[in-house]
């Protein structure tokens, strides 16, 4: 499912945050956001899922359709727009519960399953996140004791276990070590194959690595959108090419 922004802008009260965003991002591909801190890359992700309307103060313009349907008109679903879009945060957020609890917490939310039917959500989501064999005979414990990398797929299982089109990930490796990060970054890869993936990140290798589309993000304007590769080997803007090459940032 792809998302398309049209003259997009956001306003922290007076404080403009994006300004005319126009992009479209293609489903089935994974889009990294790249740009210096305060740049508006994760301001951008939670218009998606609509997340900045939690914070006062917030005004928006424009249009952002996400399968035909503008989710910035006041009158936008946003319980279904949260189920179809998710989220993964910087740091992994499992509930104080069981590692069982965690997964279907979204479906007990969404409506009421039998016992058997949230298994095979348990095993199915662990399994999509390469997770079922480490965890199957802990399930009842409580998620708080995994990993950290762990704890990372959890949450991303979570997610999956109530079937989102698109997946929004802020810094999701940023806690993770070296290895931890690269069986992420592995993960994306195999999930992209059912869901339409954004990344925001710091680390641009990461970004060169995993992404089929960047954009790059300063002061508020997108100031370049395209192939990875292209946007890494031949940007067209001075902007772009003196933050890849580390003039500022």
């Amino acid at each position: 499912m792809k998302i398309e922004a049209k003259n997009l802008n956001l306003w922290y009260g007076t404080f403009q945050a994006l300004k005319e965003v126009n992009v479209v991002f293609q489903e089935k591909r994974i889009t990294a956001i790249i740009g210096p801190s305060g740049c508006g890359k994760s301001t951008l992700l939670r218009v998606f899922n609509r997340m900045n309307d939690l914070i006062e103060g917030v005004r928006t313009s424009g249009e952002v359709f996400i399968g035909g349907v503008n989710i910035i008109d006041h009158a936008a679903d946003l319980v279904s727009l949260r189920k179809q879009v998710g989220m993964v945060f910087q740091r992994p957020n499992p509930f104080p519960l069981s590692v069982y609890e965690n997964i279907v917490f979204g479906q007990r939310i969404h409506g009421a399953m039998s016992k058997g039917a949230l298994d095979e959500v348990v095993q199915q989501s662990l399994e999509s996140v390469l997770l079922w064999d480490e965890l199957k005979d802990r399930l009842n414990e409580s998620a708080m004791g995994l990993s950290l990398e762990q704890k990372q797929r959890l949450c991303i299982a979570r997610l999956i276990a109530v079937q989102p089109d698109i997946v929004l990930m802020d810094e999701p490796c940023s806690t993770l070590d070296p290895q931890a990060t690269q069986r992420i970054e592995e993960l994306m890869r195999e999930l992209k194959k059912n869901y339409t993936i954004i990344i925001v990140t710091h680390n641009m290798q990461q970004a060169a690595r995993v992404s089929d589309d960047a954009g790059f993000m300063l002061l508020g304007e997108l100031v370049e959108f395209a192939k990875t590769e292209d946007v890494f080997t031949k940007p067209k803007d001075k902007r772009t090419e003196d933050y890849i090459t580390g003039k500022y940032g």
